[in-house]
């Protein structure tokens, strides 16, 4: 009866912590390029009341007589899947269609997301909506991502970029900007010729389940998730940019209501089983009586 008591006590547990999910799942059922969770649950150690036994001359083999200990929680899986497209118009407003995610810098931190909603800042860098600022690549003579360099801050600033081709000679400005499907910032300049200026970054992972969730919509690598792998959009198996466009959370409501009953009704049934045990309890103190 104590077994049954803390396999009661598990279940409880691990139905709350699926009811935990399945409400931040909905919760954030409208937030742009959240990614839904699942709860995964598996059976604890069962304890061995007698082990089985090999067939003989006299007598066939008996199976082991073991009383399982309860449930716990597996892992929570994280759904990747894509996404809905909802249009805004918006130049700074990106999405990527397939996989990878957005490089994004805070302090000393690299991040990575699949929420595009970006704007430029007072200083004309890409930015979150959080102020992280977001990666690319500069422009080698060729007009191809300068690697070599590393990462950079994608800016509107022309004083900060590589050498642009051709040059941008004074007083000669932007006037207008625009990403395409590689990820790339494009200018237009008051000489009317339009120029490469930057490329977006765009990460992907060996193992993406195996990121770590850190608020903001953002994930960092963890030690099973594999090293990161830079590129640009549309290569190496990296997704491509839609431009005015952002990425909806991937959360389907009716699974979610499903999975809520599903807890709900699990929860009650653990603590049936704990009532029952406290009950069988009590008719045996009472048996003294």
């Amino acid at each position: 009866m104590l077994r049954s008591l803390f396999a009661g006590i598990s279940g409880l547990r691990v139905n709350q912590t699926m009811l935990d999910v399945t409400g931040n799942n909905i919760a954030n059922a409208n937030t742009t390029g959240f990614k839904s969770s699942t709860t995964v649950f598996q059976d604890t150690l069962s304890q061995m009341m007698n082990g089985g036994t090999a067939a003989n001359a006299e007598r066939g083999g008996t199976n082991p007589v073991q009383i399982g200990l309860g449930v716990q929680i597996a892992t929570t899986s994280t759904n990747f899947n894509q996404g809905s497209a909802q249009m805004t118009g918006r130049g700074t407003d990106l999405m990527l269609q397939g996989d990878g995610f957005f490089v994004v810098q805070r302090g000393n931190e690299q991040m990575y997301t699949r929420a595009g909603a970006f704007t430029f800042d007072e200083t004309g860098t890409l930015v979150t909506n959080t102020g992280a600022r977001v990666q690319g690549y500069g422009l080698d003579a060729t007009g191809a991502p300068d690697y070599a360099s590393g990462l950079i801050d994608i800016t509107l600033d022309t004083a900060v970029l590589p050498t642009l081709t051709p040059p941008v000679v004074a007083p000669t400005e932007l006037t207008s900007y625009t990403f395409g499907s590689d990820g790339m910032l494009r200018g237009v300049f008051s000489d009317g010729i339009q120029r490469d200026m930057a490329q977006l970054a765009s990460a992907d992972f060996a193992n993406v389940m195996g990121l770590e969730k850190i608020g903001e919509t953002a994930y960092r690598a963890s030690a099973n998730s594999g090293a990161v792998q830079l590129g640009v959009p549309g290569q190496g198996g990296a997704g491509t940019v839609i431009a005015g466009a952002l990425e909806m959370s991937n959360v389907e409501l009716a699974a979610e209501f499903t999975n809520l009953i599903l807890a709900q009704r699990g929860f009650q049934a653990s603590s049936r089983v704990i009532t029952t045990s406290d009950q069988v309890l009590e008719e045996l103190v009472n048996i003294k009586r």
